[in-house]
C-alpha cells in the first residue's frame, strides 16, 4: 500500500515566518519614517535659503527687509501640495534684520529636529526640538 506524500508548510513554520517578518517590519518602519522626515526637512531647508536670498535681494534694492512674505513662499514645499512646514518671516521695526521660521505641520510634526530658523546673518537654528538635538544635526 502506498502512502500519499503531502508537501507544504506546517503551521509552526508559517508562524515562525510571520514572527520574523513582524520583527523586521517593527525595526524597518520607524527608520523609513525618519528617512522621509529627513528628506522633507532637507527640501524645506532649500526653500528657507531661497526665501532668505529673496529677502537679501529686497534689502539690496530698498535697504530694508520689510515688505511681508514674498509670493510663493508660504509653505514647504513651495510648489504646493501638502504643507510639511509653514513659513513665517519676522522683520522687527526698522527692517534691518529678519528671522525666517519654518514650523512643522502635518506628517512632519513628530520630527525630532523641531522647527527650523534662519536669520539674516546666516545663523541656522532649531526650536521645539527633542532634548539633545543640536542645530548642526538638523541643518
Amino acid at each position: 500500500m502506498t502512502r500519499a506524500r503531502f508537501s507544504g508548510f506546517t503551521l509552526i513554520e508559517m508562524m515562525i515566518v510571520i514572527a520574523i517578518v513582524g520583527i523586521l517590519a517593527s525595526i524597518a518602519y520607524p527608520n523609513y519614517l525618519e528617512s522621509v522626515r529627513r528628506a522633507n526637512r532637507a527640501e524645506c531647508e532649500g526653500v528657507v535659503v531661497s526665501l532668505a536670498n529673496v529677502l537679501e535681494r529686497r534689502f539690496s534694492a530698498t535697504s530694508s527687509y520689510a515688505g511681508g512674505m514674498p509670493a510663493g513662499f508660504g509653505q514647504c514645499p513651495a510648489d504646493g501640495g501638502v504643507a510639511r512646514y509653514n513659513l513665517a518671516v519676522n522683520v522687527p521695526a526698522g527692517g534691518a534684520t529678519f528671522t525666517i521660521t519654518a514650523t512643522r505641520s502635518g506628517a512632519q510634526v513628530p520630527d525630532r529636529c523641531g522647527d527650523l530658523t534662519l536669520t539674516n546673518t546666516g545663523l541656522k537654528g532649531i526650536v521645539n526640538a527633542n532634548a539633545g538635538v543640536a542645530a548642526g544635526d538638523c541643518w
